[in-house]
C-alpha cells in the first residue's frame, strides 16, 4: 500500500510493506538469522528538493514516524573492524539503515563503502572531514561538503543518497541554507545512544531502550566506528522485535549531484592513496589523516561561494521497491552561501576530543 504525504510543501512517498522474507530484504544477506527477524516496516522515500529536515532534537518541520517506529543511522564509518560486525547485525535481522560516511574514512577503505551500498543500506555524507562547520567560514564549509559528497560517491561506486548529517549536530544557518539549495536533506536525531561515551555495550543498549521506551519512536544515533555499539547492536535489534518497535527505511528520490571540481579532488586523492599502499603493501588498511585541514581564514569572507577564488589546499595524504527516479540533473547548482558566525556546537561540545583520537588512530 502507498501513502503520499504533504508536510510543509515536501513530498514524501511510504511504501507499507511489511516483513518480507530475507531474499527480498537484503542481496548480502544468507538469511534471517533471528528468531524473530525485525524486517523492513516500510520504506519512506524523500524528495530532498529544497533541504527537508528531519529529527526533532533539532528541527521541528516534519513528524514521519507513526508510534513504536525507529530510523536506525550509523555515523563516521566506515572502520572496518566495527562496520562489518554492525552489518552482520543488520542482516540477522534483515533491516536498513542509513550510514553518513566521512570522506577521509570512505577513502581509507572504498571497499567498506562498497560493501555497505552493496547490502542495501542507504549511503550519506558526514563531511569530508568531520569538522565542526560552525568554526568554518562559507569557503570551508563548501569544501567540506562537496568534498565529502563526491569522495563518500565516488567510492561507494553506485550513487548515493542527498542526505547530510552536521558533525556534532552543529548546524550553522549559512550551512543549512547551502544544503537546501543544493537539494540536500538534512538529518538529525531523536534517540542518542552516546556510544562514544563507553565501551560497555550493554550501556548503549540501556541508552537507546530507555529513551525509547519514553518517546515511543525516533531516529537513533550510533557511530559504526564505536565498539560498543559493534557489540551491542545485535541484541539491541532482538530486543527491540520483541518489544514489537519496527524498522523505517528512508531511501531518496534521485540520487545526489555531485560538483565536477570536486570530483577531480577526490580523484587525485585516492590515487595517492593508491601510490601509498602500492608503496607499502604491509602497511594497515587505513592511512592516518591529518584531523584539521588547511582552510580559509574563519573570520572574514570576501567574496560569496559563487565567485572565483581558491580554496585552500587539502591535507596530505601518504530493498523495498522505489518510484521511478526524476532524470538526471547535468550540473548541480551553486547556490550563495552566507558566512557562517563562530558558535559552539549545541549539545554535544565535548565530542571534539574523542573524535580527534579516532580519526589520529585510523
Amino acid at each position: 500500500m502507498r501513502a503520499a504525504h504533504l508536510f510543509a510543501g515536501v513530498m514524501l512517498s511510504a511504501l507499507i510493506t511489511g516483513v518480507v522474507p530475507a531474499a527480498a530484504q537484503s542481496s548480502g544477506a544468507t538469511g534471517c538469522q533471528a528468531a524473530r527477524p525485525l524486517g523492513v516496516a516500510r520504506t519512506i522515500e524523500v524528495d530532498a528538493a529544497r533541504g527537508p529536515r528531519f529529527g526533532h532534537q533539532q528541527y521541528k518541520d516534519l513528524n514521519v514516524l507513526n508510534d513504536r517506529e525507529v530510523i536506525l543511522t550509523f555515523d563516521d564509518g566506515p572502520l572496518r573492524p566495527y562496520t562489518r560486525p554492525v552489518l552482520d547485525a543488520l542482516d540477522a535481522h534483515c533491516t536498513r539503515a542509513t550510514f553518513f560516511m566521512v570522506g577521509r574514512m570512505a577513502a581509507a577503505d572504498p571497499e567498506m563503502v562498497k560493501e555497505v551500498a552493496r547490502r542495501g543500506h542507504t549511503v550519506a555524507n558526514h563531511t569530508w572531514s568531520h569538522r565542526n562547520l560552525r568554526t568554518a567560514n562559507a569557503g570551508a564549509q563548501r569544501q567540506e561538503i562537496e568534498l565529502g559528497v563526491s569522495m563518500v560517491r565516488r567510492t561507494a561506486g553506485v550513487p548515493i543518497s542527498p542526505f547530510f548529517r552536521f558533525p556534532y549536530l552543529s548546524d550553522p544557518q549559512g550551512a543549512q541554507q547551502y544544503l537546501a539549495g543544493r537539494n540536500i536533506a538534512m538529518f538529525s536525531i531523536e534517540v542518542d545512544s552516546n556510544d562514544y561515551r563507553t565501551k560497555d555495550p550493554q550501556i548503549v543498549h540501556r541508552n537507546v531502550m530507555n529513551q525509547l521506551v519514553a518517546q515511543g519512536k525516533g531516529i537513533i544515533l550510533f557511530h559504526d566506528i564505536q565498539p560498543s555499539t559493534a557489540g551491542a547492536l545485535r541484541r539491541l535489534l532482538d530486543d527491540l522485535a520483541a518489544q514489537k518497535f519496527k524498522v523505517v527505511h528512508v531511501v531518496s528520490k534521485s540520487p545526489v549531484v555531485t560538483v565536477p571540481e570536486f570530483d577531480a579532488m577526490a580523484e587525485k586523492e585516492l590515487a595517492k592513496r593508491k601510490t601509498v599502499v602500492a608503496s607499502q603493501p604491509l602497511a594497515p588498511r587505513a592511512m592516518t589523516w591529518p584531523v584539521g585541514s588547511p582552510t580559509p581564514p574563519t573570520t572574514r569572507v570576501a567574496a560569496p561561494i559563487g565567485a572565483a577564488r581558491p580554496l585552500a589546499p587539502l591535507p596530505a595524504m601518504p530493498a523495498p521497491a522505489v518510484t521511478q527516479p526524476l532524470p538526471p540533473q547535468t550540473a548541480a547548482p551553486e547556490p550563495t552561501l552566507a558566512p557562517a558566525p563562530i558558535e559552539r556546537p549545541r549539545g554535544r561540545g565535548d565530542e571534539a576530543s574523542w573524535q580527534s583520537r579516532v580519526f589520529d588512530n585510523y
